[in-house]
């Protein structure tokens, strides 16, 4: 046998033996990933749906693209051929292409708007964002089917970006259910339909990526995050749980994002969908105080390892909280026997309360709980320059202090001019390290009050070398801090 011949056997044995195995593994793998026709609309052993084909032919139906019209007037457009996003306040060029390229002449346009909603009942109403409707002079619903429909507004909430439009068909119409958005558990699959760029009915599928998101678009912010993928046009579309019920309304995503959305709770949809229907507005209760959440050095400062609550900042003169005895340093442990865990919680629970209701408030003050009933009134939703006088105190923690003035405390809004404004921080100090900030204003230091630079200079002498000391600080538009040091 020549050698060549020999090579060209084995050469053709070595390709035989790996297509075996590799059909081998094909078949491996096919066979595991099998599915059985009983879970073709299901889900699987491993938890992936094996498809939303019935969910999307059950939904879609029900999902309206929204097209909304209303007149503006503009300048001169050709001055601004690039989007201009929105400036600081102290920024010195905010007013300069206005004063410079905005003098065009003005002329009547028509702002166009796309988005989606959701049929609610066989009556016509649609659930919606109030960003896609607000201020429109022209709206229009577009069924599945192609059907057209003029709609009016019957209720908007820009605290919460809802809005309940109305259409009038003697049609059948296809509606939704609402969901449980309590019930939602960090990685369960969640279908979204809308109309994303006009595209109408495109269905889209994720997961639930978090849930209690804040992102800073209103006072209550509680939203659920998804990789679903949301785009605009999306805006007042339905997030769909595996049961074919509504869970949340699209409403938001991260510019420049990829798989992250944010869909409004229907649970907290729910109240406000109600009395949009009914009464055509939203109400709320009413507290009068203003709150922030308790960090882990408040919770040491105020001896509340374990336990939750909410620090009251001020109170407003007038209102329920100040009426009812309710102090600023009061904190905030339950309101009506529920516990409150953060400012946003207690925020909800006062605003879901019937405005004239009497809700019983259980604060801790100094070391005693005490008890309020506070007849709560109706939430009106219409609702740094820095100078010292006096000599600045130094010490070695590396702080420079003053004298509280009128003056200085109408500049931060301050009811009073009790505490001493922090003028310096030095570099690498101890304090800086702790956190100290210029403009921040100390209240007491180790439990004791600081009523002036007097005072403090009392306090610090008090300081043992080694003692921990605690901070109380009042940081003007942020709230109170405890801020922790070692003299």
């Amino acid at each position: 046998m020549r050698t060549g011949h020999l090579w060209e056997r084995l050469w053709r044995g070595k390709i035989a033996g790996a297509m075996v195995v590799l059909l081998g593994g094909i078949f491996a793998v096919s066979t595991l990933c099998t599915i059985p026709d009983s879970q073709a609309t299901g889900v699987n052993l491993g938890g992936a749906p094996a498809n939303f084909t019935a969910l999307a032919e059950q939904n879609s139906p029900a999902v309206v693209n929204i097209r909304s019209e209303k007149n503006g007037m503009t300048g001169n457009v050709m001055m601004f051929p690039f989007h201009r996003g929105p400036a600081p306040k102290d920024d010195p060029f905010h007013d300069f292409f206005d004063r410079f390229f905005g003098g065009g002449p003005r002329r009547e346009f028509k702002q166009r708007s796309l988005g989606s909603g959701f049929i609610l009942d066989k009556d016509g109403y649609i659930v919606t964002n109030n960003h896609v409707v607000e201020g429109a002079d022209k709206i229009k619903v577009i069924l599945k089917s192609g059907k057209e429909f003029d709609a009016v507004i019957k209720g908007r909430d820009p605290n919460t970006d809802l809005a309940l439009i109305k259409i009038e068909s003697d049609n059948d119409l296809p509606v939704m259910a609402l969901g449980d958005s309590d019930a939602l558990r960090v990685g369960e699959w969640v279908l979204a339909i809308g109309n994303p760029f006009g595209l109408a009915h495109t269905v889209t599928a994720g997961i639930i990526s978090a849930k209690g998101r804040v992102i800073g678009s209103g006072p209550y912010d509680d939203f659920i995050q998804t990789d679903a993928s949301i785009n605009p046009g999306n805006s007042g579309g339905p997030l769909i749980n595996m049961e074919g019920k509504v869970v949340g309304i699209n409403t938001a995503i991260i510019a420049g994002g990829q798989g992250i959305g944010f869909a409004i709770p229907v649970n907290l949809a729910k109240g406000i969908i109600e009395q949009l229907k009914n009464a055509g507005e939203v109400t709320r209760g009413w507290l009068g105080v203003a709150i922030q959440d308790l960090t882990e050095e408040l919770r040491e400062y105020y001896n509340l390892a374990g336990r939750k609550g909410v620090l009251v900042t001020e109170t407003f003169p007038g209102d329920p909280a100040e009426k009812s005895g309710i102090e600023p340093g009061d904190i905030i442990l339950k309101v009506n026997g529920k516990e409150v865990g953060n400012s946003r919680e207690l925020s909800r629970m006062i605003a879901e309360a019937p405005v004239g209701e009497e809700v019983q408030i259980l604060v801790l003050r100094g070391k005693d709980t005490k008890t309020f009933h506070v007849a709560l009134s109706k939430r009106k939703d219409t609702e740094t320059a820095m100078s010292g006088e006096g000599p600045a105190e130094q010490h070695a923690f590396g702080i420079a202090v003053s004298d509280l003035t009128a003056e200085t405390a109408r500049q931060f809004n301050l009811k009073d001019a009790e505490g001493v404004i922090v003028v310096g921080v030095e570099p690498d100090s101890k304090a800086e390290k702790a956190g100290v900030q210029r403009g921040d204003i100390i209240r007491e230091i180790n439990h004791r009050p600081v009523e002036d630079v007097e005072a403090y200079q009392r306090e610090i002498k008090r300081i043992d070398p080694g003692e921990t000391v605690y901070l109380y600080i009042l940081r003007p538009g942020r709230g109170y801090v405890a801020l922790k040091l070692v003299g």
